[in-house]
């Protein structure tokens, strides 16, 4: 049976925490001079590109669940220093997401989320919204991946969520999410 599109982006939010997961967890091996060295990118290093992730996220999961944070998401630019607070910060930013798509409808998909802008109020569709969000996400997490590849810790798979063959590493690192598969595949 096809999924929905409630189940869609139910099922990207998982994948998105999951990438997220994986990428930290290999991060948290590099030394902190490796995580904030220079590198090749928009934002040009580990700590500043995962940084930038995390309050942008901040930024739309506020707006998502009808808050009014806006733009005061990116005034550090670099709340979490190092990877060991990074992990938990990105976590729960991650489950809010979740909680966010969880939590959808299809008539939710289709109404209206305002974004304070700060100087304007942006209405937005919500389902539109989340897409932007993943997809920012896989655009810097990808550049992250490629900058992790220029050090000596190995890059992890990113893109094998849905693959069977991955199923019990998958459900490894689902049970230390707390996920299992019907956590994330339940209608």
């Amino acid at each position: 049976m096809p999924a929905g599109s409630v189940q869609t982006y139910r099922a990207f939010a998982y994948n998105n925490a999951w990438a997220n997961h994986r990428l930290l967890t290999a991060c948290a091996t590099l030394s902190q001079q490796d995580f904030e060295a220079a590198r090749t990118g928009f934002f040009p290093s580990l700590q500043l590109t995962l940084n930038h992730i995390y309050v942008i996220d901040l930024f739309y999961v506020d707006a998502l669940e009808g808050g009014w944070l806006g733009p005061q998401a990116w005034e550090n630019e670099v709340p979490c220093r190092t990877v060991a607070e990074l992990k938990p910060a990105r976590a729960s930013v991650d489950k809010r997401l979740i909680a966010v798509c969880d939590g959808l409808t299809p008539e939710l998909l289709d109404g209206i989320v305002r974004v304070n802008r700060d100087t304007s109020v942006q209405a937005e569709r919500r389902d539109r919204l989340l897409m932007h969000v993943f997809q920012h996400q896989i655009h810097h997490r990808g550049q992250a991946h490629a900058m992790l590849s220029g050090t000596a810790v190995e890059p992890p798979q990113l893109d094998e969520f849905f693959a069977a063959a991955e199923a019990p590493l998958r459900a490894a690192e689902f049970a230390s999410l707390g996920w299992t598969e019907e956590t994330l595949w339940r209608s």
